[in-house]
């Protein structure tokens, strides 16, 4: 489950960073922390499921990484500041942020439940702002690397997907104002758009015929894989002080849109 492109002849290419990956339990986030702690940095994995974090922690160590886990809701702006904190008293600094963390609850807007709207909002969206606000100053210092995860469905609108395509709009818009701002002072952002992706994100849809839909559309598919995402990441983050990857857009060769 790991993305390598260091040599053997060469130092692996994150050696001596420190990341902080939130929504690290599984999927997308588990794998990122795999990779960039295989080619060298030392990873703190953040997440809600302390269990899995430590798993994680364990599996990460046995291939002969570095890690640690911390319990964080990102929903929870004095957690995300705590997390932050935590992770700069244990490893002295952060230099790479991946905002991962996302729950996906599509459905029509009619009849809908709001709490999903909420929910989704104040993961996939403050989640992300609060993480950011939190970790800035460091990165900052240390001229590192933001990077969010957002996906396909922030640079289009579909049936059965407003408020989800919402959110991931806004995290695009604000990467870019945020890129903007703090380009000129080394800080790089990068926004990483992966289409269908095998990861465990459909069953938290709630309305049965969306996730039946939802199922289906990946079923036609050979889908991303979080080691896909992983490894576009890792591109994103490894490249020479310079250069700045912004966007990333990934998606299996066989989907459409």
């Amino acid at each position: 489950m790991t993305s390598e492109i260091s040599s053997a002849d060469s130092p692996p290419s994150l050696q001596g960073k420190v990341a902080l990956v939130t929504g690290a339990s599984s999927g997308i986030g588990a794998a990122i922390a795999h990779t960039l702690a295989s080619n060298g940095a030392v990873v703190a994995v953040a997440a809600r499921r302390s269990r899995l974090l430590e798993q994680l922690v364990v599996d990460i160590e046995s291939a002969g990484g570095s890690a640690v886990a911390i319990e964080l809701d990102v929903t929870d702006e004095k957690a995300c500041r705590a997390a932050v904190e935590q992770c700069v008293d244990r490893l002295g600094g952060i230099d790479v942020l991946v905002n991962n963390a996302g729950v996906m609850l599509l459905g029509p807007i009619e009849n809908a439940d709001v709490d999903d709207w909420r929910r989704m909002i104040d993961t996939d969206v403050l989640g992300v702002m609060y993480m950011t606000h939190a970790a800035l100053p460091h990165l900052l210092r240390d001229k590192g690397t933001i990077v969010q995860i957002s996906g396909v469905d922030g640079r289009t609108a579909g049936y059965l997907t407003g408020v989800y395509n919402a959110s991931k709009w806004a995290v695009n818009a604000f990467s870019e104002s945020l890129r903007q701002e703090v380009t000129a002072r080394g800080v790089r952002v990068v926004v990483v758009e992966p289409g269908a992706t095998a990861t465990e994100i459909s069953s938290h849809i709630t309305h049965s015929p969306t996730r039946d839909a939802v199922e289906e559309f990946a079923a036609a598919l050979q889908p991303l894989t979080p080691d896909d995402v992983a490894a576009a990441t890792l591109y994103a983050v490894t490249q020479p002080p310079h250069v700045a990857v912004n966007e990333v857009l990934l998606r299996s060769v066989d989907q459409q849109r």
